[in-house]
C-alpha cells in the first residue's frame, strides 16, 4: 500500500499542470533601462527620464524689458555729445542721485576713445561713493589714484586721506598718501592734512601704553608741519596739546601753548582743560588749580571731565576749600558732578575729622545741583555715617 501512493505522487508531480496558464514574457518597456553614467541621487535620474520626454513648449524669449536704471544709463550716454570731456563727466556724475548709476557712468567714460579722468572726475566720483557707503569701490578707485591714474592734487589727497582715516583697516594707507604727498612737488600737505591725520591718531588715544606709541606719530606730524611752512590753527594746536597732556608729557604741551600767540591764535577753553588736566593728573595740582584759574578768570567754561578732575586732585591733595568752590562754580554752570567725585570730596573730609562740615557741604550740593537724585543723595549719606562712625 505505502508503495502504490508513492508511485501514484510520483506520477502526479511528473505531469505538467493543465490549471496554470504560462507566463508572458516581459517587454522591454516594463523594463527600467538603467542610465550609462553613475548618479548620486535616485531622484535625479527619475528627473531625467521626465525632462527626456517632455519639451518646454514655451521657450524663453531673447527680448527682455530693460530697468529703470538701464533706461537712465543709455539716456545719459545719449546726453554726452562726442568729444566729451572731464567737466561733462563730472557734471553728469553730479547729476545722479544713485552712487551705482554714477560708477557705470564713470566707467563706461573711461572706456572711450581720446578720453581720460582727471583729478576732478576721480574726486568727485570718490565723494560720490563714500556718501553712497559704497567703500569698497571707493577703496577701489583710491587704489587707482595711488597707482597713478590721474594727475593728483591736494583736494584729491586730502578726501582720500580722509577715507582712509575713517576706515580702521585703512589707517595705515593715510599715512601711505601723506608721504607721497610729502615726497610730490606740487601737492605738499596743507592744514587740513595735518588736521586730518591728529584727528585720526588722537581717536586711538584710549590706553595709557597705546597713547606713548602713537605720541611718537604726534611728534613727527608736529616736526614735519613747521618744516613744510605751515602755520597750525587753535585746532591743530590743542589736539598737539592734547596729546602731550593726556602722555603727560606735561612740559611739551605748556611749550605749546606758549606758541600759541607766535602763530596768531588764541587759546581757549579746551587749550586750558587739556593742560589743567595733563598737570592734576602729574600730581602738580597747584599749577592745574592755576590754569583752572587763569580760565575762569578770562570767562571760558570748563568741561564737565575738567571740573571732577580738579576736584578730586584738590581733594586727594585735602585742600577741601579749594575743592568746594570748583564743586559750586561747577553747579552754577549748570553741571552736575557724578557719585565718585562727590564721594572723593565729602568722604575725604570725614576721614580728617570734619564730619560735620561734610553733612553740611551735602545738604548744601543737594540745594545747588538739581540733577542729584534722592538714591545719590541717600548713598552719599549713608557712606558719610559709615565712615564717620569709624
Amino acid at each position: 500500500m505505502p508503495v502504490t501512493i508513492r508511485r501514484l505522487l510520483t506520477a502526479t508531480l511528473r505531469t505538467p499542470n493543465i490549471i496554470s496558464h504560462p507566463r508572458p514574457a516581459l517587454s522591454s518597456r516594463h523594463v527600467l533601462p538603467q542610465p550609462l553614467f553613475p548618479l548620486t541621487h535616485p531622484s535625479l535620474y527619475h528627473r531625467l527620464l521626465s525632462s527626456s520626454s517632455t519639451e518646454n513648449p514655451n521657450p524663453p524669449n531673447p527680448l527682455r524689458t530693460r530697468t529703470p536704471l538701464e533706461k537712465q544709463f543709455e539716456t545719459w550716454v545719449h546726453k554726452l555729445k562726442p568729444g566729451f570731456g572731464p567737466l561733462e563727466v563730472k557734471e553728469a556724475l553730479q547729476a545722479q542721485s544713485d552712487p551705482d548709476l554714477a560708477l557705470d557712468i564713470f566707467r563706461w567714460t573711461a572706456q572711450q576713445r581720446n578720453y581720460k579722468h582727471n583729478q576732478a572726475t576721480y574726486l568727485t566720483m570718490v565723494k560720490i561713493l563714500i556718501n553712497g557707503k559704497r567703500f569698497r569701490q571707493a577703496e577701489t578707485l583710491v587704489e587707482e589714484v595711488i597707482a597713478g591714474a590721474c594727475e593728483i592734487s591736494v583736494p584729491l589727497y586730502n578726501s582720500m586721506i580722509r577715507f582712509c582715516c575713517g576706515r580702521k583697516m585703512l589707517f595705515n594707507r593715510a599715512f601711505d598718501i601723506y608721504k607721497k604727498m610729502l615726497n610730490s612737488e606740487d601737492c605738499k600737505p596743507n592744514l587740513e592734512t595735518y588736521a586730518l591725520l591728529l584727528n585720526s591718531l588722537l581717536r586711538r588715544f584710549n590706553n595709557m601704553h597705546v597713547c606713548f606709541v602713537y605720541l611718537r606719530a604726534v611728534r613727527s606730524l608736529s616736526k614735519q608741519m613747521k618744516a613744510c611752512g605751515v602755520i597750525p590753527d587753535t585746532f591743530v594746536l590743542n589736539m598737539i596739546i592734547k596729546a602731550y597732556s593726556k602722555c603727560l608729557e606735561v612740559e611739551d604741551a605748556m611749550q605749546v601753548f606758549r606758541e600759541m600767540g607766535l602763530y596768531g591764535c588764541e587759546p581757549n577753553a579746551y587749550t586750558y582743560g587739556y593742560i589743567a588736566k595733563g598737570l592734576c593728573e602729574k600730581g602738580r595740582v597747584g599749577q592745574g588749580l592755576g590754569f583752572y584759574k587763569e580760565m575762569r578768570g578770562k570767562g571760558l567754561v570748563p568741561t564737565s571731565s575738567t571740573y571732577m578732575i580738579v576736584i578730586c586732585s584738590l581733594a586727594m591733595e585735602r585742600r577741601y576749600d579749594d575743592a568746594s568752590e570748583v564743586v559750586l562754580d561747577m553747579l552754577s554752570n549748570s553741571m552736575s558732578p557724578d557719585l565718585l567725585t562727590y564721594k572723593t570730596l565729602l568722604e575725604g573730609l570725614c576721614r580728617d575729622g570734619k564730619g560735620s562740615e561734610a553733612f553740611d557741604l551735602l545738604e548744601d550740593f543737594r540745594k545747588g545741583d538739581s540733577k542729584m537724585g534722592e538714591k545719590t543723595y541717600k548713598t552719599l549719606l549713608n557712606a558719610l555715617h559709615f565712615v564717620n562712625g569709624e
